[in-house]
């Protein structure tokens, strides 16, 4: 966290997957080992018919992500992240979702050769915002969000998502399928490919 002027500025350092599934439901996973929040995992999904729920470890962290973001209904449970080789698991109360990691597109190799200080910097989030609307619909660097806050995306790498299964509610969600239509949790949506992405994200709020 730092201070600019009248405001603060909280860095948040993880991935976020996000994949749809043939049921409608689409899944953004945000793991993030190092946050002014500390390390946490916490999931936004959204339903075929539009409901959308957050899934957060704790008080403090679905109210900073719920004064920032838009949801239906937020719930407090544990969320458990664990990480094999490419195989990523996750469960949060109601849901269980797995998915396996693949390769860089061109994308993700052109993210890597942006040098991290840039990569991260507002003015340039600012300057290929446009850029990043046109290669991927829906898909945002920068933006207003909630309580008038603002936030960054600087995406550092991206690989593909190969394969995924989920359960909500003891109910198989089906195969793995694009995140469309886009999520309406907050300015921008997660890729329509279903993608696995190194992010930075930084969250501009006012001191008072």
């Amino acid at each position: 966290m730092r201070t600019v002027g009248s405001h603060v500025i909280d860095r948040f350092d993880g991935w976020i997957s996000g994949l749809g599934t043939t049921s409608g439901r689409r899944i953004v996973v945000g793991h993030w080992p190092d946050t002014p929040l500390g390390s946490f995992t916490d999931v936004m999904t959204e339903s075929a018919d539009g409901h959308r729920t957050l899934l957060a470890p704790s008080e403090e962290v679905a109210a900073f992500v719920a004064a920032t973001y838009t949801f239906d209904e937020v719930r407090i449970v544990p969320v458990t992240h664990t990480a094999h080789d490419d195989r990523r698991r996750v469960v949060a109360g109601p849901l269980q979702v797995s998915w396996r990691v693949g390769g860089r597109p061109p994308l993700g190799r052109l993210l890597r050769a942006v040098p991290g200080a840039l990569a991260v910097h507002p003015w340039w989030l600012r300057a290929i915002d446009p850029f990043a609307r046109r290669v991927l619909p829906g898909v945002r660097t920068v933006g207003t969000a909630g309580n008038g806050r603002r936030e960054y995306y600087g995406a550092r790498d991206l690989h593909r998502v190969l394969a995924a299964s989920a359960r909500w509610d003891d109910g198989d969600c089906g195969a793995l399928a694009p995140v469309a239509p886009p999520v309406r949790f907050g300015f921008g949506s997660a890729p329509a490919t279903p993608s696995h992405v190194r992010i930075t994200t930084l969250v501009e709020r006012s001191l008072t």
